[in-house]
């Protein structure tokens, strides 16, 4: 039964990004047509591609209804997205600034940096699952968990020393 449930997760969660990812490159693809720079061309894209993949992660792949845990969630899913934006950012700006020898009128010169933002979604796509999975919409936080865990533990290890 844990097997198809996270198979199911799984599939979920890989719909879900396929939407979110395809919202994105359309966005990102539209603005670096229209001479918008590669940085703000991926916080467009990533803000076009959150909220839809915030929805449909929380509520569909892993079935979270509810009041946000903002700690968890909120944060956890915050600092995922930062770092995958921050990441966006540096390849397409990078691979535009190699590519911009090739004259704009040829879509090469979009595929190829709309091609590096889609190429950092693909890399982070099993990490981000790992990070939704065991923290972000893992129901009760383990990482809390483990830390009170640990301190009572040191709590009732000072309590049974002998004076």
């Amino acid at each position: 039964m844990r097997s198809s449930a996270l198979a199911a997760r799984i599939t979920r969660y890989t719909l879900g990004s396929v939407v979110a990812l395809g919202t994105s490159v359309v966005v990102f693809a539209i603005l670096y047509v229209l001479g918008v720079g590669t940085t703000v061309c991926s916080v467009a894209a990533f803000a076009a591609g959150a909220i839809p993949n915030w929805i449909l992660n929380r509520r569909w792949a892993w079935g979270v209804r509810g009041r946000v845990a903002f700690g968890r969630e909120v944060v956890g899913y915050v600092a995922v997205s930062l770092l995958s934006l921050v990441l966006a950012s540096l390849a397409t700006g990078w691979t535009s600034r190699e590519v911009h020898s090739i004259p704009a009128h040829h879509g090469i010169r979009v595929a190829l940096v709309t091609g590096a933002y889609v190429l950092v979604q693909v890399v982070l796509f099993g990490l981000k699952f790992l990070v939704y999975e065991h923290w972000v919409f893992a129901g009760r936080s383990r990482i809390r968990a483990a830390l009170r865990s640990r301190a009572q533990v040191l709590t009732a290890a000072r309590a049974n020393r002998a004076p």
